[in-house]
């Protein structure tokens, strides 16, 4: 596992040490769920936007029409 140094308000810091006491996690575990769930939706609207323009040439403009056409 490797380590990255990032600065944030003290605030935010103090936020985060709340948080990791009231769930009993270590503030790097918080920290690395963040990242980890920013990651993939990040990773997901990249896939989403580059088959839209495919989606919607045949049609496929809603949640709806997802669900209909895979039903």
């Amino acid at each position: 596992m490797s380590n990255i140094t990032v600065r944030i308000p003290d605030s935010l810091k103090s936020d985060l040490q709340r948080l990791s006491e009231a769930e009993h996690k270590p503030v790097s575990d918080l920290v690395r769920d963040s990242l980890r769930r920013y990651v993939a939706v990040q990773r997901f609207r990249q896939l989403r936007s580059k088959s839209l323009p495919y989606a919607e040439a045949q049609g496929i403009l809603t949640d709806e029409d997802v669900f209909d056409t895979i039903s």
